[in-house]
């Protein structure tokens, strides 16, 4: 599995779990040895693919598991979102709280003992549980998990690492498989690659986004004057990178924004891993630039399956605002779909607002074909989409289309209930949104102890991440409901005679297979936003 860092320039429904064949014979076999596969964890046959097989695991060499659990009641919850999204419902916008998803919706307290006293029979650690009662930590020895999983666990060596993983799916008893949606860390490949594109230049009006440049391109000026400036607001980043303090602290001191200095959040143990700094780097102050006063909190997890499931399932735990990430990979290079859907589904349940950058290998996300980006693809999150913006005296001016934007149409989900007014095919398209994020229009940042321009879609995302924060500011001052579930509101605005007043249409530009076209297309979805007008339109 090969996870991209969406700078440029940058991870549905649920796979189902198919059981074994039970020979005609088998009310002679003890319905305890019955076992079911989880089809939908399957081995990273690209990476084994390019690797060579060198051995077989150490027994006991210890291994940091992530065990997804199954929700309760998704038809239910299906109809609670569809509710909390319409207008016309007496439940528009009264999201759940986290405490209030676990106890409807996640599995019960029985539940939960049930799959964690398997995992102790074998010898296997159970940890903390995510506070969505979603995610269980789990560790022990390779040979306790080959023996609880029933797989075999080898050893391989590719042109960059060398790793373990597992040769065949996992299975665990018939009389808990349904209780489980995945269990991420048979495998220790390292994901993520960097994509970073960047240029030390001095910056120059009317192209490099310094803060005032951004602002004023995305008419946020006024609005950060009169105080709508994320206070009181929460942004999560998606991180698989640590990142130096002190640079996004010089941003911050060069352009006397005040902003909260960003905090870490460990997940899984963190991460050591410093390669994709530039990414944490970008996305922290690009915030600090659009949302100064919002507390960011930075979520940082090892770059791995393990490490994926925990991420996204402490971001959805917390009580979060609007949420970025900036990583991703082909959607049908994902290992953690099943387990990550059901995060998003839970974050637009309780409207956190989810942003993913679209990638930025234009519409053959996968190297080879049309195809798009992960989690950008996923139902219940709003893909962003890179454009290259032009500011001129103290305004936006024009934005077009990037070329290397990601976008198309997804082979994994089906087309979305809100994007059936736009969308005649059947599935997904992506991106929904859209911001600067092409080399003409790129943030000037600190990162590595030096100034440099930066862009890609990594840069799109955590924009839009810190104007949900000023919106919801804005709303909790003047009485009004947050953004919430991104894709339920501006569809329907999109479709609206607010269209033009509220987003900027970006009709020109194209990825390679898509064209950008008055109204929605799979370049830049929606378009960007106009802050002002947002905010006085809706809130006003």
């Amino acid at each position: 599995m090969k996870v991209n860092l969406r700078i440029v320039g940058l991870i549905a429904a649920p796979l189902p779990i198919l059981a074994l064949a039970v020979p005609a014979n088998a009310s002679a076999t003890p319905a305890a040895t019955s076992r079911v596969v989880l089809s939908a964890e399957a081995v990273p046959a690209q990476d084994l693919a390019q690797a060579t097989h060198t051995g077989t695991v150490t027994a006991s060499q210890k291994l940091g598991l992530e065990v997804s659990l199954q929700p309760r009641n998704q038809a239910k919850l299906a109809a609670f979102i569809k509710a909390v999204s319409d207008p016309k419902s007496t439940s528009y916008k009264h999201y759940l709280t986290v405490a209030q998803y676990a106890a409807e919706y996640a599995p019960t307290a029985a539940q939960i003992a049930q799959v964690s006293s398997y995992l102790k029979s074998e010898g296997l650690s159970v940890g903390a549980l995510t506070a969505n009662h979603l995610t269980l930590a789990v560790s022990g020895t390779a040979a306790q998990a080959e023996k609880a999983f029933d797989v075999s666990i080898a050893t391989y060596k590719s042109a960059k690492q060398s790793f373990i993983a597992n040769t065949s799916a996992p299975s665990l008893p018939a009389s808990i498989a349904s209780l489980v949606n995945g269990i991420a860390g048979l495998n220790t490949v390292s994901l993520h690659t960097t994509d970073l594109q960047t240029e030390a230049v001095t910056p120059h009006a009317g192209t490099t986004l310094t803060p005032t440049l951004a602002r004023e391109g995305y008419n946020l000026t006024t609005d950060l004057s009169d105080g709508y400036d994320g206070a009181g607001k929460t942004i999560a980043l998606a991180e698989f990178s640590s990142y130096t303090a002190k640079d996004v602290a010089e941003y911050d001191s060069k352009y006397s924004l005040g902003a909260t200095a960003a905090s870490v959040v460990k997940v899984d143990g963190g991460s050591t891993d410093d390669s994709g700094e530039d990414e944490d780097e970008l996305d922290i102050e690009v915030d600090y630039a659009l949302a100064p006063d919002a507390t960011i909190k930075v979520y940082e997890a090892p770059n791995s399956d393990a490490g994926e499931v925990a991420l996204y399932s402490a971001i959805v735990s917390a009580d979060t605002t609007s949420a970025s990430s900036s990583w991703g990979e082909p959607e049908t290079e994902e290992d953690n779909l099943t387990s990550d859907e059901a995060d998003f589904e839970e974050a637009a349940a309780q409207g956190q607002s989810f942003f993913a950058a679209s990638g930025d290998d234009g519409a053959d996300d996968n190297g080879s074909s049309l195809s798009v980006d992960y989690p950008a693809s996923s139902p219940y999150v709003s893909g962003v989409g890179g454009t290259q913006l032009t500011v001129s005296s103290g305004a936006w001016k024009s934005e077009t289309a990037w070329s290397d934007s990601g976008g198309g149409i997804s082979t994994e989900f089906t087309t979305p209930s809100y994007q059936t007014g736009v969308n005649s095919g059947s599935y997904r398209d992506v991106p929904d949104v859209a911001a600067a994020g092409g080399n003409n229009s790129p943030w000037y940042i600190y990162t590595e102890g030096e100034w440099t321009d930066v862009w890609g879609t990594s840069a799109a995302a955590p924009n839009w991440a810190g104007f949900v924060a000023d919106y919801d500011t804005a709303a909790t001052d003047l009485g009004g409901s947050k953004f919430g579930y991104v894709n339920s509101f501006i569809y329907p605005i999109g479709e609206g005679s607010l269209y033009d007043t509220v987003f900027h249409d970006i009709t020109s530009g194209n990825n390679g297979g898509y064209s950008a076209k008055t109204g929605y297309d799979e370049v830049s979805g929606w378009g960007s936003y106009n802050a002002g007008k947002f905010i006085s339109e809706e809130l006003g």
